[in-house]
């Protein structure tokens, strides 16, 4: 599948999706009015221009992500990589690691990752 860009504000939306689908349009709309303080017009905008995107479905005014959460995070982590470090993951991992205080727990994880 192709990266798909996903903006902070449909990031946003589609979290509240991730956790809640499938989920009719209208209780959707309900959602992002209580946590995103958006209108319903903004709230089908945002499906009709992920939809039109291929990140979520609306069939039969019911609504389900076509991305997971991850595939998301990945596209996301992707893009910063490219942009930012040069596509160079241990430019990243040295920037990360120098501006994080990593417990040893952690740092055993983030190693045990690499190993797999």
């Amino acid at each position: 599948m192709a990266t798909v860009k996903i903006f902070e504000s449909e990031y946003r939306f589609c979290s509240i999706l991730w956790d809640n689908e499938p989920i009719g349009s209208m209780a959707l709309v309900a959602l992002c009015k209580d946590q995103l303080g958006w209108s319903k017009a903004t709230t089908f905008t945002v499906i009709r221009r992920l939809a039109e995107r291929g990140v979520v479905k609306n069939e039969n005014a019911t609504v389900t992500a076509l991305i997971s959460r991850e595939e998301a995070q990945i596209a996301q982590i992707d893009e910063l990589l490219e942009s930012r470090f040069d596509s160079s993951l241990p430019a990243f991992l040295a920037a990360f690691s120098k501006r994080q205080n990593l417990t040893d727990e952690q740092l055993a994880e983030i190693l045990r990752i690499i190993g797999q």
